[in-house]
């Protein structure tokens, strides 16, 4: 065990992490802070880089078990710094925070049978994302796909919004739509028959009168402009979930719950 009493080198590079994207995808590691989603990387065996906690901490029973199994190397700061870790005010208290490792980000990581994978297309929100992969997560899809120049699953506001679902559902990020189309293809010909739907307030088919039960792949768009023209051409079709009153559109994490909830209902019919 190592124990840090100052802000040097080490401690700073932990900071990087919460702030600067850049410098998080270069080390290839993030900052999980909270019970839960520190629980769930440890119960999905995420590869736990460094478990920190407070020089004379009285661990509860919950933080003296992770403090214990968590693979990685063990660290005691002062407590302030420990709160600033866990982005808390020191009363709050955090028992422990954990640098963990990023996976690859390889397409093949998706899958399900059947397969209900969901694509973000350049989402500016972390808090949009995590929510997306909550509802991912608790609606039986099997993975999450961020396109583009997007907001970063590994923000520590993605990964509080998910609630820790980030470590339960694979999170794949690609440069553009075309990845994911030329794995799509590979996918169709070596015989899974993935269907690719878009939403859209516009689209032409009903959400009720789609067929959600076989493997599908699930596309949503910016939260401010919608789709885009390349993955409107590419799906083969748009739906569109039925709505009365005064909006005209949902947010995209909302209308991408929907669609996923409507997937766990049709699956679960008898």
């Amino acid at each position: 065990m190592q124990r840090i009493r100052s802000r040097n080198a080490t401690f700073q590079q932990w900071q990087t992490l919460l702030t600067n994207r850049t410098k998080r995808h270069r080390a290839g590691q993030f900052v999980v802070q909270g019970v839960r989603p520190i629980s769930l990387a440890l119960q999905h065996d995420w590869d736990f880089e460094v478990v920190l906690r407070a020089i004379g901490a009285r661990p509860s029973q919950w933080a003296a078990d992770v403090w214990r199994q968590a693979p990685g190397d063990r660290v005691e700061i002062p407590a302030e710094m420990l709160a600033e870790l866990a982005e808390r005010d020191q009363d709050q208290e955090p028992e422990l925070v954990a640098v963990v490792r990023m996976p690859a980000d390889d397409l093949d990581r998706l899958g399900g049978s059947p397969a209900l994978i969901t694509v973000f297309d350049r989402p500016t929100q972390p808090g949009n994302l995590g929510t997306l992969m909550r509802s991912i997560d608790a609606f039986g899809g099997t993975g999450l796909v961020v396109t583009g120049h997007a907001a970063d699953p590994y923000d520590p506001r993605a990964v509080r919004a998910s609630t820790g679902s980030l470590f339960a559902v694979p999170t794949v990020r690609t440069p553009s739509s075309q990845d994911v189309l030329d794995w799509l293809a590979v996918q169709r010909d070596s015989g899974v028959p993935l269907q690719l739907l878009g939403t859209d307030e516009g689209g032409e088919e009903d959400l009720r009168r789609v067929d959600l039960t076989g493997p599908t792949v699930l596309v949503i768009g910016n939260e401010t402009r919608g789709l885009s023209r390349g993955w409107r051409e590419a799906c083969d079709r748009i739906v569109s979930i039925p709505m009365v009153g005064s909006a005209s559109s949902l947010n995209a994490a909302t209308a991408g719950s929907i669609v996923l909830h409507e997937a766990v209902q049709q699956r679960r019919a008898p």
